[in-house]
């Protein structure tokens, strides 16, 4: 039997550069990586069934977007295997209205309602729009990459719109949050945590480019409070590598505008400009394998 310690399941070919990374801090550390992908998930599923080979930690990165991967994930919970973003935890942490419910009892969160899902109640309830302003977003409870936002919205019958793009889940409309200008640059960041580390980066909510917040510029604009924010998410998701989306108001508050996004893109910024910058993507993978050093003592 072949024993490996970290298991990675993918399926993007855009993970291909973070997946070199993440095997070359393996290899620094005498660790050893097993890449299923679509071209071997039933071959290493059949050895997994047939002891041929096991694994210590798992990092699943496929199952969400390809079902094939999800007996992987089913062989993993079974055999009790450590989980870098452990299944149940990430499957609740892609539903917005839990997280929200889970945050906004001890974060700054912007004004929500959350609406049933039209298969459940096709009619509108009675809803106060004027609360959330003269603008509001509108988000389904699953789903990344925008899909089915409406930002700006103002009337009811966009809402009604909405509403059926995704008939089966729950909606929330939120106030519609503007930062306050700090010179040129718009105080709207993605923040990365990864296993204890925080990585606060600005962000343009438009063009989704990242640009590493300097601790110069964390000093002069007070903004240490985005790495206490967002280790304290950590623990309410539960999860080891996510990202969030908080932003400074015009009266100082920090909101937390976007929740707990898992999987993150991990794209380069040297590959595509609204990728990761290139250090933290390397310094992401290094922490990785220091949490799967962790549980593969006999490697160190």
């Amino acid at each position: 039997m072949t024993n490996y310690n970290l298991c990675l399941t993918w399926d993007w070919e855009y993970d291909a550069d973070f997946v070199r990374l993440l095997d070359v801090a393996c290899q620094s550390r005498g660790l050893s990586l097993l890449q299923i992908t679509p071209e071997n998930v039933s071959d290493m599923m059949r050895s997994l069934v047939n002891e041929e080979i096991i694994f210590q930690v798992f990092f699943d990165r496929a199952s969400d977007t390809d079902t094939r991967f999800i007996p992987i994930v089913q062989w993993a919970c079974k055999h009790g295997v450590r989980h870098i973003n452990p299944h149940d935890r990430a499957c609740r942490a892609w539903d917005k209205v839990a997280m929200h419910q889970a945050i906004s009892v001890s974060m700054e969160t912007p004004l929500t309602i959350v609406l049933p899902s039209y298969d459940e109640h096709p009619s509108l309830p009675a809803i106060d729009l004027a609360s959330l302003g003269s603008s509001f977003t509108i988000k389904p409870a699953y789903g990344g990459g925008g899909a089915g936002v409406v930002n700006g919205a103002t009337t009811l019958n966009q809402l009604r719109v909405a509403r059926q793009e995704f008939p089966a889940q729950k909606y929330l409309l939120q106030d519609h949050i503007v930062p306050v200008q700090i010179g040129p640059r718009m105080p709207w960041f993605r923040v990365i945590y990864c296993g204890g580390r925080v990585y606060p980066c600005w962000w343009d909510n438009h063009t989704h480019i990242y640009s590493p917040v300097t601790s110069d510029e964390e000093s002069r604009h007070n903004l240490g409070p985005l790495r206490s924010l967002t280790s304290s998410i950590a623990p309410l998701c539960g999860l080891d590598l996510f990202s969030t989306e908080i932003a400074l108001t015009r009266d100082g508050g920090f909101v937390i505008v976007d929740y707990a996004n898992n999987p993150i893109d991990l794209r380069l910024q040297s590959k595509t400009p609204d990728g990761v910058p290139d250090d933290i993507a390397r310094d992401i993978t290094e922490r990785l394998v220091e949490l799967v050093s962790t549980d593969c003592p006999q490697q160190q």
